[in-house]
């Protein structure tokens, strides 16, 4: 095993564990990558022809998309074929030197492979295994397919999102996905520091993430709401049912800055900023349900206000008035920005998109641990360009029995 769970000075917080993923497209590689970006060693495991679906997204130039660049940071991509039995053996070999194994295929693919946890965990009993599905690995659903849009819609998120006259929206990101990643990150992590202090799990280590229910967690108080208040939330737009004033507002220059002014002291201090100190002095307005009776006149206000002066004398009115508000900033926008730089959450890094190495921007690492933040070594590496080296590192095999494989092109 790898396991060093205490920190060395200037070590990453997670250096010395190793994490096979096993998982494409999004929820299990978003989950390996929050590994990676502390210090883990993540070998990514794909197939030899294509690799992970996910290069091949969002692009309009080039071989590789910059979202798998981004999600397969720090990480080393390995060639194999899951569907071969030379392949499987490499990967068991691998997995007995792991301390977690990421996967998010449909319940029941891995035990078909041979894979499962009670196969791997038996070659390794210390071995932590996170799988992420759709809806689980129980449960009457657990065989249904499950990518994040329909977890988002079977979570709840769909119906409460976009406007009350047009059909269910979504955000535009995989937030089914990524949240379910970070619940298995978190989950792996949790069984690992419970090993760290001595303690004992009841049965296989093994965290079970459903892509609908990482969504639902999201969605407070939803349910209770209804059984409570007989309240059924629906869409509406860009505002929160009850929570008033917040939400979008226009500019004099046509920009957008979002105010969040719901509760009684920031609500006082908001509307005396725009000059309305009639409304700050009106107790009515100091409980939530008064001031949601009164939304389109408290709208109504604040909107006056800023459509009066352009957006950046906005942002700095409200942020001497101690109200939080922000731009509702687009990609060239966050790219440039003194606090983003400033913080490291924007980093250059060479690409080559077509021929020719690119400067690119990438995000950064999240948390900040000081003394221990997390890096970006490398982006997405190309198709199996560490596979040589793990097999041969990590299965104890030579260059000819890698290369009976098949895999000599895509290792290139």
């Amino acid at each position: 095993m790898t396991q060093q769970l205490h920190l060395e000075r200037n070590s990453l917080p997670l250096q010395g564990i190793r994490v096979l993923e096993l998982g494409s497209f999004i929820a299990g590689p978003f989950a390996a990558r929050l590994f990676g970006d502390f210090g883990a060693e993540v070998i990514k495991v794909e197939k030899p022809l294509g690799g992970d679906e996910l290069r091949d997204w969002r692009k309009t130039r080039g071989t590789t998309s910059m979202l798998f660049r981004t999600i397969g940071r720090n990480k080393k991509s390995v060639a194999l074929d899951l569907r071969s039995e030379a392949g499987r053996e490499a990967v068991k070999t691998i997995a007995a030197k792991c301390d977690v194994v990421i996967e998010n295929f449909r319940p029941g693919t891995l035990e078909n492979w041979g894979l499962g946890p009670e196969v791997l965990q038996d070659l390794n009993p210390d071995l932590v295994m996170v799988r992420i599905s759709g809806y689980g690995q129980t449960g009457p659903y657990r065989n249904r397919a499950g990518f994040g849009s329909s977890a988002e819609s079977f979570g709840g998120l769909r119906y409460v999102t976009g406007e009350p006259d047009r059909p269910a929206g979504r955000a535009a990101a995989s937030m089914g996905d990524t949240v379910a990643g970070l619940y298995g990150a978190i989950g792996a992590l949790m069984l690992m520091l419970q090993k760290a202090r001595g303690g004992k799990t009841s049965g296989p280590q093994v965290v079970d993430v459903a892509l609908y229910e990482g969504v639902f967690s999201l969605l407070e108080s939803l349910v209770p709401d209804y059984d409570a208040y007989g309240m059924v939330r629906k869409r509406t737009g860009g505002a929160l049912p009850g929570v008033v004033p917040t939400g979008s507002y226009l500019c004099q220059d046509n920009l957008e800055v979002v105010i969040g002014g719901n509760s009684n002291s920031v609500f006082v201090r908001l509307m005396r900023a725009i000059g309305r100190d009639d409304l700050a002095k009106d107790e009515t307005l100091l409980t939530t349900e008064g001031r949601g009776a009164r939304e389109q006149e408290l709208n109504g206000a604040i909107s006056a206000w800023t459509g009066s002066m352009p957006l950046s004398e906005v942002l700095e009115r409200l942020d001497e008035a101690g109200v939080p508000a922000g731009p509702v900033y687009d990609a060239p926008s966050i790219a440039v920005d003194k606090h983003y730089l400033a913080r490291g959450m924007i980093q250059a890094h060479e690409v080559v998109v077509e021929d020719e190495p690119e400067l690119i921007r990438f995000p950064g690492i999240v948390p900040k641990i000081p003394g221990h933040d997390g890096s970006v070594r490398w982006v997405g590496p190309e198709l199996g360009q560490h596979t040589q080296e793990v097999l041969h590192d990590l299965a104890g095999l030579d260059a000819y029995q890698i290369a009976e494989l098949g895999l000599q092109e895509s290792a290139k």
